[in-house]
């Protein structure tokens, strides 16, 4: 596997875990950044490359179960890799179903760790693209006017171009023209991938 440009950050407390890690996985091809607690860690400005956190649980200060709640909050896209030597089953189910990627407990060997963060790297691309995605289409949309982000929204809710007519009060030519025009800006080929921009951007509303 090719690791190049791929960044792995460890948050550990304990300096020696820090520093065999890192030579660990340095070994393997990853750029690593270390840090002693996770308030370091949530200061950091991550690049949008493909990575993964290794994070030990209890640690003074913020925990990893409250490092994990605050990256969902603050919307810091890394899957997480939980090591720790004071893990329980509880406790190791919690964090699974925040979405960590393995739960390991100490001593792990090479391999496991290896392993899990492989496929946190994977989950990371497709989640970096997704956001690339969703980026591109909000910088369409803010090239729409007022008026062709409302025919945008309807059209996506569903509404044919007569209905809408019918719900702004103006001429169905007219309506025709703005969903014309949102196409074309949107880059949208049909109906449906339009309405597919609207959801991933989350634009949708009722029609209220």
């Amino acid at each position: 596997m090719n690791n190049h440009g791929q960044i792995i950050y460890i948050v550990d407390d304990d300096a020696s875990v820090c520093k065999a890690l890192k030579l660990l996985l340095e070994q393997h091809g990853f750029k690593v950044e270390t840090f002693p607690c996770a308030a370091d860690f949530l200061s950091f400005k991550h690049p949008k490359v493909p990575s993964c956190l290794v994070s030990d649980i209890r640690m003074p200060g913020i925990s990893g179960l409250a490092l994990q709640e605050t990256m969902a909050l603050q919307q810091v896209n890394v899957p997480i890799v939980f090591i720790t030597g004071h893990g329980n089953i509880p406790m190791s189910v919690k964090a699974v179903q925040a979405g960590a990627i393995d739960f390991l407990p100490k001593p792990f060997t090479e391999k496991k760790l290896l392993n899990a963060i492989e496929r946190a790297i994977a989950k990371n691309k497709i989640q970096n693209k997704q956001q690339a995605e969703i980026n591109k289409i909000k910088q369409h949309i803010k090239t729409l006017s007022p008026r062709e982000l409302e025919v945008f929204r309807l059209v996506a809710l569903g509404m044919l171009n007569k209905q809408i007519a019918s719900k702004r009060g103006n001429a169905l030519q007219t309506i025709k023209v703005h969903r014309g025009r949102v196409m074309q800006k949107m880059q949208a080929k049909t109906v449906t991938e339009l309405i597919h921009f609207a959801q991933k951007a989350g634009i949708t509303s009722s029609l209220d």
